[in-house]
């Protein structure tokens, strides 16, 4: 019998569909892997903004998990926003028991409008309990400027904030250029493995369809790495994907606000 490259994505359920559990298992299964999920929150959301969360009690979330990771397994897992230090602390103590693989952490910590989205305890038990369980991290600029406590305006310190969060914490770094100005953005690795930078230019899309492209980049990459990629192919492979996916979803309208990324690009005609 063949078998399934299996993802579990923890994180939180997005109604509009854009965003969240929604979005990562849509990656998921379009990066030809078997998803699986772990609610941590239900949100009332669309296109515009989120009007009500729900967060799931701690023990059913453990449930969920357990449930997946005991009968399914998992090759590689995602994890999205944790909005409180018990989640965090949840889903750190399940990874150190489970050992899984490949561990991919979307560490959202700041609204597209430039809110923050947890608060300072939660952050601080992101560093200390989830980092050193991961595989890498994908932050953006905001999100690495309040890990880091500094300013990121360039390239040089993005590159730099790279390679100083990943010695500091002892993992991959994914710097995500998008808040940076210009028509060409480089994406900076830091593979803590072999302490090497690896750049990844990408032309800057224009369209207002952007929801959800950390956690499809994230999701993509944990898939990728599922089926046995190396860390830099992985994450090579998951920034073509998005950057196809945004480019055919800027034809398409949905809701009036910021709508989605086309995630079955390569099916649809």
């Amino acid at each position: 019998m063949n078998r399934y490259h299996t993802v579990l994505t923890i994180a939180g359920s997005d109604s509009g569909g854009g965003a969240g559990i929604q979005a990562d298992l849509k990656t998921i299964g379009a990066c030809g892997c078997y998803g699986t999920s772990a609610i941590t929150a239900l949100t009332a959301q669309n296109t515009v903004g989120v009007t009500a969360i729900h967060p799931v009690p701690v023990p059913f979330l453990e449930q969920q998990i357990r449930a997946v990771l005991d009968d399914i397994g998992a090759d590689a897992v995602k994890i999205g926003m944790l909005h409180a230090p018990e989640v965090i602390a949840c889903v750190a103590g399940l990874l150190a028991e489970y050992r899984i693989p490949s561990v991919v952490l979307d560490p959202v910590m700041v609204a597209t409008s430039g809110d923050r989205l947890i608060q300072d305890d939660a952050v601080t038990a992101m560093q200390e309990l989830l980092f050193p369980l991961v595989t890498l991290i994908t932050p953006n600029i905001p999100e690495l400027q309040i890990i880091l406590g500094r300013t990121i305006i360039s390239d040089d310190e993005l590159h730099q904030a790279a390679r100083e969060l990943g010695n500091r914490y002892q993992l991959s770094v994914l710097a995500k250029a998008g808040h940076l100005f210009g028509e060409e953005l480089t994406d900076v690795l830091f593979d803590q493995a072999t302490a090497t930078i690896t750049p990844y230019s990408h032309q800057r899309i224009h369209t207002n369809n952007t929801h959800g492209t950390g956690c499809t980049l994230s999701s993509a990459i944990a898939a990728h790495l599922a089926t046995g990629l190396p860390l830099t192919a992985a994450i090579e492979q998951a920034i073509t994907y998005l950057a196809r996916a945004l480019e055919a979803g800027s034809s398409y309208r949905i809701g009036s606000g910021h709508g989605p990324v086309h995630h079955f690009q390569a099916w649809w005609r």
